[in-house]
């Protein structure tokens, strides 16, 4: 996954906590970089036909946006049931995202039939508490 699905994948999950296009003030805090790096990025995102932006409402996937997106959304939630489920990471979420960069769709591939991933994912991911609602996580937000 390379940084254009990060935003992407940012993006589909800001849309769904916002129900609505989501704002470059969400994305930024939910990427951990600065208003100005999402501006550029949507730009180059709305110029390759993954986003519409409107300015002053936020930026909005296209189809093929929403399938970049929802595809990322994916490894993204494969890495972090691997780590949080087989090797008991208790520090799964940083650790999923820092490794979302470098693994690539046949890791992520030969991964999936190693973790026990329901149907409906990437789906089954809340944007608001920022892993799946299947994860067994305690109150601290380390896996069980």
């Amino acid at each position: 996954m390379n940084t254009a699905d990060q935003y992407l994948k940012a993006i589909y999950l800001a849309q769904r906590i916002e129900e609505g296009p989501a704002s470059t003030g969400t994305l930024a805090d939910l990427l951990e970089v600065s208003p100005a790096s999402v501006n550029e990025m949507i730009g180059k995102l709305e110029d390759r036909g993954f986003v519409d932006h409107e300015k002053y409402k936020g930026a909005s996937l296209t189809d093929e946006g929403i399938e970049r997106a929802h595809n990322a959304l994916q490894t993204y939630c494969i890495i972090e049931r691997f780590l949080a489920n087989v090797l008991e990471v208790d520090e799964f979420r940083e650790e999923a995202r820092a490794l979302e960069s470098v693994i690539d769709d046949t890791v992520a591939e030969r991964l999936d039939t190693i973790i026990d991933r329901p149907c409906d994912c990437p789906d089954c991911f809340d944007p608001e508490l920022d892993y799946c609602e299947r994860l067994e996580v305690s109150p601290d937000g380390r896996a069980d």
